[in-house]
């Protein structure tokens, strides 16, 4: 059979907690010795990471754009799915520079953002602004569908704009989805 080895080196042997107790360090006594615990490492795309920026900043860039482009076509308020869409990317958009804020704090003092209350505050968050982002853009797609290919009224209204802004609030979506993951895989392996 051909097993490798395993080499073992010798290691000191750790303090123990209970020095003060039963007269001495080490030996027997049978107290355990409480190591503490392993954290994993941060990887990109959680809070206070060079990548959870990159997300952020995603993040607030689509929404504020589809949110601008919105803004600026005159008749969006007589569509309610419209106003649905300006409402969620602003929200979206608060929310995103908010937290980029808060990850370009913690990585210029060198911070983890790990602690559990603050990630489940940001994973809560993060899944209610993609829930109601996505389901703005979805609305509106369904909005735009209906003018540009049934109603065949793409002359009257805004189309171009009103499809750029829901392409803008799929790709904000798009990039808030990684981030409400990765928390919540966080959140898990605790």
């Amino acid at each position: 059979m051909n097993v490798s080895h395993a080499s073992v080196h010798p290691a000191e042997y750790p303090p123990t907690t209970d020095a003060g107790e039963g007269g001495g360090g080490g030996g027997g006594g049978g107290g355990n010795i409480e190591v503490p615990r392993v954290r994993m490492k941060d990887f990109q795309g959680m809070p206070g990471t060079q990548g959870g920026l990159a997300l952020r900043i995603c993040q607030f860039v689509f929404a504020a754009v589809g949110l601008c482009i919105m803004a600026t076509t005159s008749d969006f308020p007589s569509v309610t799915a419209f106003c649905y869409l300006v409402a969620a990317t602003g929200l979206q958009s608060l929310w995103s520079l908010s937290l980029a804020i808060i990850d370009i704090y913690a990585l210029l003092v060198m911070r983890s953002l790990q602690n559990y209350r603050v990630v489940t505050f940001f994973t809560i968050g993060d899944g209610i602004a993609s829930t109601l982002t996505f389901a703005a853009a979805c609305s509106s797609a369904g909005i735009t569908v209906l003018i540009d290919n049934d109603l065949d009224i793409c002359s009257q209204n805004h189309c171009v704009q009103f499809e750029t802004a829901t392409a803008m609030a799929f790709i904000s979506w798009f990039t808030t989805l990684p981030s409400f993951l990765f928390n919540l895989w966080s959140l898990a392996s605790r």
